[in-house]
């Protein structure tokens, strides 16, 4: 009921300002849609400087189009962290609501209350076009454990997307689709952003397609719990299921950010989002582009932050820079003679504000260079000369697939035994033991006895990783299932 009422009362407000418009038309003697069409056209500063009031059509219109729709057909894992990943299968709302089948349909059973367990889902998150040629950058959670990745454009065209990498540490993913001639978006500087200022959003919230929300930046460089190397940009900016990896615009229409996670106690929009700044996820994307992986530079040292009692302690003249409370005897700090009790002021010549600035500043120096770090030690500055190590975790980056039975194809096979052949009237065949990624995704299960591919006799694993690895995009396999034989298309992407 409450529905309508708002439904209704927005085509009275729609009404309204039509004849309003209409009279001051008439009044001026002047066409209205030359005005409109230049308003549109103008980037949300342009418009603020104008008018006063941002107007945020002419960036949707021009930027809209390089955002996407990114489906993953993967495995999801369930967590009741209030911290959310956006693509986490969560519902949010009371079962006798009205949109509650809307919910269930796009993101299944699972939930807050649901059982804390692995289950094959499909997926629904955001993602933006970055080069003309097909490159898009989204969040590593979006395409974990993708089997198909599938990227639709606003001109509903669609398109299988490779993934070239995904690097968990920063929560950044890059893929890859053929096509060429596509919008872009253009790139901001972060730094250059302040609390306060306006910032959009366009993404897929529960799976509703080029979906445009603003807010405000609350604030800069915010640490989050198992989120070390990423300065985080918190914003107002309503943020849902299926918005992660969509783009955080500027008013000047550049991406400043990813959006990445919200801070929910419900798994819905409680005004607390977080976007990944556009500056590390463009180096992450230039490095997984380049090496299929991730260098993060390593000190060696725990820090924690210096109050007010500490700063007198040190003779300091406020509270400011990281404490090492711990030097691991080993690493780089070690080496260059820094010691528990040092207060790490600058890196490089960068103000270290708080103990949550370091990890992501040193993490950005390339492993193997060298970082001139300014200490406060007895009661005065000290430089001190280290020779950055690299940060050993086998989760930083990775842009290999998992390695799976018979490559592309996705099955682990046997020959049939003598009794076997003889019992289903076989000469030959391969028995499918157990099956993943392209090979699941067309329907051929286990047990499955693989006759021929693409018409051609199979008789031993050999023949098939070698017809596999010479076939195209996709190949025809004749499969012996329940005394009966069928073939099955597989697309091997």
């Amino acid at each position: 009921m409450k529905a309508k009422v708002l439904t209704r009362s927005a085509a009275a407000v729609a009404v309204t300002i039509a004849l309003s418009a209409g009279y001051v038309a008439g009044r001026a003697n002047t066409p209205v849609q030359p005005i409109v069409a230049a308003q549109a056209a103008m980037m949300p500063a342009e418009a603020a400087a104008k008018t006063g009031i941002p107007d945020f059509s002419g960036l949707v219109e021009t930027y809209g189009p390089a955002v996407v729709n990114i489906s993953a057909k993967h495995v999801v894992k369930q967590s009741g962290s209030p911290f959310s990943r956006r693509n986490t299968p969560q519902l949010p709302i009371d079962p006798d609501d009205p949109f509650y089948q809307l919910f269930k349909h796009f993101y299944g059973d699972g939930g807050p209350n649901g059982p804390e367990a692995d289950r094959p889902s499909e997926s629904l998150g955001s993602g933006f076009i970055t080069s003309s040629n097909g490159y898009i950058l989204t969040n590593a959670h979006v395409v974990d454990d993708a089997n198909v990745v599938t990227v639709k454009l606003t001109d509903k065209r669609e398109f299988k997307a490779k993934v070239i990498g995904s690097d968990k540490q920063s929560d950044v993913a890059v893929l890859k689709i053929d096509a060429t001639n596509l919008p872009t978006v253009r790139i901001g500087d972060p730094t250059r952003s302040k609390v306060g200022q306006w910032v959009v959003a366009i993404g897929s919230p529960y799976g509703f397609d080029n979906t445009v929300t603003s807010g405000i930046i609350s604030a800069k460089s915010r640490t989050l719990p198992d989120e070390n190397y990423t300065p985080f940009i918190q914003t107002d900016v309503p943020v849902n299921p299926g918005n992660s990896g969509g783009p955080l615009f500027n008013l000047q229409g550049e991406v400043i950010g990813i959006n990445s996670m919200i801070y929910s106690q419900t798994g819905g929009f409680q005004g607390l989002s977080f976007a990944i700044p556009i500056s590390e996820a463009i180096r992450v994307k230039d490095e997984l582009i380049k090496t299929g992986h991730v260098s993060r530079g390593r000190l060696g040292v725990s820090v924690q932050d210096v109050n007010q009692s500490l700063a007198n302690s040190f003779g300091m003249g406020k509270p400011q820079g990281a404490l090492i409370s711990s030097v691991d005897p080993k690493g780089p700090a070690a080496d260059a003679g820094m010691r528990p009790g040092d207060v790490i002021l600058t890196v490089n010549g960068v103000p270290v504000d708080n103990s949550s600035d370091l990890p992501s500043q040193i993490a950005a120096i390339t492993p193997g260079s060298s970082a001139k770090l300014q200490v406060w030690r007895d009661k005065a500055t000290k430089d001190i000369d280290v020779k950055i190590g690299a940060l050993s975790d086998k989760k930083v980056a990775s842009a290999d697939t998992p390695s799976e039975p018979a490559g592309r194809l996705g099955v682990a096979v046997r020959p049939l035994t003598p009794r076997e052949k003889q019992a289903a009237s076989l000469s030959g065949g391969l028995v499918v033991e157990d099956v993943s990624g392209a090979a699941e995704n067309a329907g051929v299960q286990p047990g499955d006895v693989i006759l021929a591919i693409n018409g051609q006799p199979i008789a031993t694993p050999e023949q098939l990783k070698s017809r596999v690895a010479k076939a195209g995009n996709s190949v025809a396999l004749l499969i012996e299932r329940d005394n009966a034989q069928i073939f099955i298309p597989v697309d091997l992407g």
